[in-house]
Formats: C-alpha cells, structure tokens, sequence
C-alpha cells in the first residue's frame, strides 16, 4: 500500500500533552515532508508516530524513551527505516547520519511527533559561544570580587546536567546561574530547574531576548544582547527584565498612580499594591546590574518570588525583588506563595496525533525546508500582581477603629514613614502621617477641601 501523505481518511487528530523533556532544540515550521516513522534498535520494533501508543499499546513507556535527551541514551537508539530496510538513505549523501531522535513539528495548529536525523540539535553560533563563555567568566569572576564562593561548570543531578555557574552565599545560599543565549523548550527548563531546587540550588536564568521560552518558566533576568568584548571588559550589563519593586499607595486623587479598580476613570479611596520594573517605579528607581544580582542573590538581600495571575490561575510571574519586598507582599496577601511544580502541559508540549499510515521515505533532505517559529514577546515590563486592599474604616463609625497589621505596614509602605507615624487624618478617618517630624492632622485631601481648593 501506498503511504499516505496527508491524514487519512476518517482520521482523527489528538492531543495529549507530552509528560516528558524532548531534546531541547528549537522549534522550525516545516515546509516539507516530515518522517512520521522509525525503527526502535533496541527492540527491533516500528515505530509510528502518528499513533497515540506509537503502534505498541503494550509499551506504555516507549514515548518516554524516545523522547529522551540523545545526550541520555544510546544515539543509535532510532534509525531511519528506510536505511534500516535497505533503501536509499538521503542521509548518507547529505552529510547526516541514519540515526535519528524524535521532536515536535509544526504544521498549521498541530504539533505532530517527527524523526529527524543527527545532528540538527541547536549548535550554538561562534557569537553566541563567545556571549555565554563572557557571562559566565563574569558572573564568576564578581562573585570572587565580593569574596564569595563560585564554581563554574558544576554538575548536578548525578552528571545528567551541567549548571554554568554556582555562586554560594556566606549563609550557605547556592544560586544557579544558567547562562541560556538560544531557544531551549519550556520542558527542559522545568526539569532543569526542578533537578536545581532538589539538590539546594536556587535557579536563575539569564536570557538576552524578551520572547526567550524561559521567561517566567523559573526565576530569570533579562540583559542586552551585547558583544562578547563588551562583556568580558566590564561593560555595564543592566538587568533589563525579570527584577520588580513593590509599590504599595493609596487611591486618592493626589497620588501619582490611577486605579486598579477603576483603571484610571476613578479614585476608590483603597490601597494597591503592585510591581513594577524599577524604571516604571514613582519615583523611578536606580537600575539594577549583573553585578548586583550576583552579591545580593547569595546573600539572601535579593530573593525569587512568583506571583500568580488573578485572572488563570496557572499562569503567574516569576520575578527577583527585594527581601523586604517580599516581606511585605506575604503579609499584604496574607500567605506566602511557594515557587510553582512544573506545568503537566505546557502549551508548548503539546502533541498532535493524526493517526495516519507511516511513510517510509527518508527525508533527510527535506528537513532543512523550514521557516523559524515566531515565538511571543514574553518579558513586556508591564506592572503585575496587582492587588487592592480593603478601604480603611472612617473615624466617624459607630464602630471603633481597627486596623489590621497588613493595612499598617500597608500604608506605611505607601507614605513612606514608621508606623508608629502613622494615625487617622481628623478630617476623613483615613491612615497618614499623623506623628513625627512632617506630621499634620488633616490629609492633603482634607486639607484641599477646607483651604476651598
């Protein structure tokens, strides 16, 4: 029989999500035809990729296996079939070899299994090489400066990853720079960040592109993409994304933020709070540098959080702010929020099986036809988190005046004194700066109203 080259007829197309890390290589839209079959050395099976139990529902594990790292297993694991069965391989003319390891395609909304041949892993540029070499040098060179402990090339995870730096704080905090200047997949980042976590390292990744799959998938920071020399001579390397400022203020007519609630058609008389990149912060805050980043993560001054979306409450934001940010966000939010599991199903994991019939022709020279994946800007600096407190109780209530200690550091936070300065405005009840040095009895809204303004 004739293979089929498109679906079948009557065939249905699945998805399931994909359990395991695929070879991290990035993710091309393919033009041409894509290898839907294989042949399994090990057990001397076909393979079809098509089929949600690959043709052997007895083999609940076998997706598993194939889709292992080449690095992990035996890279003579898969074959091509036709150069398995004896026919023309293009491999062999193209400078490949028949050996091949299985990734996800993309054609249209569907992201079916294929068999590629080696090696089309992701080999870094010569730029690129240089740029991750420089930053790597960098970060441990700083962390000698400051007279912390730093190893580079740290195996973790028995030998089955390789951390790029670890930096060790006086207190015994172990950081884990993952220095990532190329596409690798949302899977391998969670397994790599989750190997970290359980051998006592803190991941922190560090990406020079805003739609870098590992944004927001494991603490990170974003830099310039900058030459290598600019980087090995110390240029300045700001950190362009992945640390925020908490903001906390209340919603009256002076303050220099719009409202949560309202969306700035309105002031609520509430209190917000939410983050902000330090060039959005009022007033704008100092930018913060590699070199900073690597002292205050070990020391503990700098920490990881991930605050989840209000509006899905699988999607979130990982970010580093200050020790004393966090603080206070816990106590506004009254729990502290644990760095999230890795996704079971991540978009980007996602298989299409069309269930169709394999086609044995080799397509190794087909596998170049193919455009790049136009992946999403996901560092967009915007403000996240946002969360709004209760209004404060007026004084004029029958009942009496009770303030909670998160509304206190709350507004605290926002007026920018002790609390012990803090006390209800004689006119409308709300919490100001009522002792101290810059004390006053009415707030600047009351004060407006009775000076006629």
């Amino acid at each position: 029989m004739k293979p089929l080259q498109g679906h079948a007829k009557g065939a249905r197309s699945r998805h399931v999500p994909l359990t395991r890390a695929l070879l991290s290589v990035s993710g091309p839209s393919y033009r041409g035809g894509m290898a839907n079959g294989v042949w399994h050395t090990g057990y001397g099976i076909e393979i079809n990729l098509s089929l949600p139990d690959l043709g052997h529902p007895g083999r609940p594990e076998l997706l598993g296996e194939i889709t292992a790292r080449v690095t992990d297993r035996d890279p003579q694991l898969l074959e091509c079939l036709a150069h398995h069965e004896g026919r023309e391989c293009q491999s062999e003319t193209g400078g490949k070899s028949p050996w091949m390891f299985i990734r996800r395609g993309r054609v249209g909304g569907r992201r079916p299994l294929v068999a590629s041949h080696l090696p089309v892993t992701h080999k870094p540029t010569p730029a690129e090489s240089a740029q991750h070499k420089a930053t790597k040098e960098r970060v441990v060179e700083t962390a000698a400066r400051y007279g912390l402990d730093s190893e580079a090339e740290v195996p973790v995870a028995d030998r089955r990853s390789v951390t790029d730096a670890v930096v060790t704080g006086p207190s015994g905090i172990r950081i884990g720079w993952e220095i990532q200047y190329h596409h690798l997949s949302p899977s391998s980042v969670h397994r790599r960040s989750a190997n970290a976590v359980e051998h006592g390292i803190t991941p922190l990744w560090v990406a020079k592109d805003r739609t870098a799959s590992l944004i927001d998938r494991a603490p990170w920071a974003r830099v310039d993409d900058m030459p290598w020399k600019d980087i090995a001579d110390g240029k300045e390397m700001v950190i362009r994304g992945g640390y925020r400022h908490l903001e906390v203020w209340k919603c009256v007519p002076s303050s220099d933020r719009h409202c949560l609630v309202s969306e700035g058609a309105g002031h609520c008389g509430a209190i917000h709070a939410d983050w902000f990149v330090p060039a959005l912060c009022v007033p704008e805050k100092k930018p913060v540098y590699i070199e900073d980043l690597v002292l205050q993560s070990a020391t503990g001054e700098s920490v990881p959080v991930y605050v989840p979306s209000r509006g899905n409450g699988r999607a979130g934001r990982h970010m580093w702010v200050s020790a004393d940010d966090r603080t206070l966000w816990e106590e506004i939010v009254g729990e502290r929020t644990p760095l999230p599991p890795a996704s079971a199903d991540e978009d980007d994991d996602v298989i299409t099986f069309a269930e169709q019939e394999i086609d044995r022709t080799c397509r190794a020279g087909e596998e170049g036809w193919f455009v790049s994946d136009t992946r999403p800007i996901r560092d967009l600096g915007q403000p996240t988190g946002g969360i709004t407190l209760p209004r404060m109780p007026v004084q004029g209530s029958r009942d009496p005046m009770r303030i909670t200690p998160v509304e206190r550091a709350a507004a605290s936070a926002a007026l920018g004194c002790p609390t012990w300065e803090l006390g209800p405005c004689a006119g409308c009840g709300q919490l100001m700066r009522r002792y101290g040095r810059y004390a006053a009895m009415y707030c600047r809204v009351c004060r407006a109203v009775l000076n006629g303004r």
